[in-house]
């Protein structure tokens, strides 16, 4: 199955490329994300009075969210914690904790063997269908590294995303990111440490809750898998581009740029499967958004004191994201844009004002109670429905 073996230049191109099982080199993808993150150079390590600081005001936002959504917040027992970590080490947790999901894309977008029928008798062709097969984790690496160390270039929390992590005490944000943030808009850092534990802890409680975890995971999981691979997206003209005569160095730094691209990489295409998909999901993460807006501005209002400059700078912050970051939540089916919180806002605020804090309560009730597609534009048929007897 080596396409390389006998030729000795080869030979190590092949090892260079072997990953064992699975449709990603998983050791690849951690240096890509990792590097994408920190730009390549060593971070200093998170003061410990930060640390400190931020588990007091977990503590706080803890007690806060638990009175305000009445939902439980501990893991086996123990409460949940914030700590602060590097850009490396919220890319590599986060890499960790999207693994399922990055893996089920994968598999999506390999190529069907059963299309090399035709190839039997060929030299060439099977030459170049080993090729591919060998190259194929490493080019996904490139790809799932890219999109973890896109998002912790401006991550603040493990939840920027909507995504579920794995059940755990300790919940993450960005050091490093939240410093430039309080630096860039003047705000003071208590002020962000506190809305963020505030933030981490209502999708901690929220996904506590074993129902609409799984339902969120199976949602993204479809969708994530109903992508198959089509034509590269311009992976052969961009690779035209290469331009010998600047020198080794230059050519692989021109390279690095073209594979580097996921959108380039993953030549993915959209499946009928996922256009069903993605009404059902958006639904739910539209409430979710929704929902976390609601108390983060319930509890903020009354806990921080810059909580209206705050919303308006991370406001600003979402609409100002760049073209990676868009890519890489439509990859996931998760396009945040302002369209789509402005709907989850609208639910909550139609629910509360025809049945108060007690009918928004329900929500997360029971499976049967998560808001359809249609629902989430019409709060009343909602509380409706769920009136209705059993």
């Amino acid at each position: 199955n080596d396409p390389f073996s006998g030729l000795p230049f080869f030979g190590d191109l092949g090892k260079l490329f072997a990953t064992g099982d699975g449709p990603i080199n998983w050791d690849a993808a951690r240096q890509f994300a990792v590097n994408l993150a920190n730009g390549g150079v060593a971070e200093p390590n998170i003061d410990p009075a930060d640390r400190v600081r931020l588990r007091e005001l977990s503590r706080i936002a803890e007690l806060q969210v638990a009175d305000s959504t009445g939902l439980d917040l501990t893991v086996d027992g123990t409460a949940p914690v914030v700590v602060p970590v590097t850009l490396a080490d919220w890319a590599n947790r986060t890499l960790n904790d999207y693994k399922p999901l990055l893996e089920v894309l994968a598999k999506g977008l390999q190529t069907d063997s059963a299309d090399e029928s035709g190839t039997e008798g060929d030299p060439a062709s099977q030459l170049f269908g080993g090729l591919m097969r060998m190259v194929a984790p490493m080019m996904m690496a490139m790809s799932a590294g890219s999109m973890v160390g896109h998002l912790a270039e401006r991550a603040l929390g493990a939840h920027d995303l909507p995504i579920p992590r794995p059940r755990g005490s300790e919940l993450i944000v960005a050091g490093p990111n939240l410093r430039a943030f309080c630096d860039e808009w003047s705000v003071p850092s208590d002020d962000l440490g506190l809305w963020m534990c505030i933030h981490e802890l209502l999708h901690h409680a929220l996904f506590n809750v074993v129902h609409v975890r799984d339902a969120m995971t199976e949602l993204l999981t479809q969708f994530v898998g109903g992508f198959r691979s089509g034509e590269p997206l311009g992976l052969e003209d961009k690779l035209g581009t290469l331009d010998p005569s600047l020198g080794m160095e230059q050519m692989q730094k021109q390279l690095g740029e073209v594979l580097g691209d996921p959108e380039v990489l993953l030549g993915a295409m959209r499946s009928p499967e996922q256009d069903q998909v993605l009404p059902h999901l958006e639904a739910l993460v539209t409430v979710i958004l929704g929902w976390v807006d609601h108390h983060l501005e319930l509890i903020g209002s009354k806990l921080v004191g810059s909580s209206e400059q705050l919303t308006e700078a991370l406001r600003r912050r979402r609409v100002t994201a760049g073209p990676q970051d868009r890519f890489v939540e439509k990859m996931l089916g998760l396009d945040l844009r302002p369209e789509l919180v402005e709907r989850g806002r609208n639910f909550v605020s139609g629910v509360v004002s025809r049945g108060g804090e007690q009918a928004l309560g329900r929500l997360w009730d029971l499976k049967e109670n998560l808001p359809t597609p249609n629902e989430v534009d019409a709060p009343g048929l909602w509380l409706a429905r769920i009136d209705l007897p059993s």
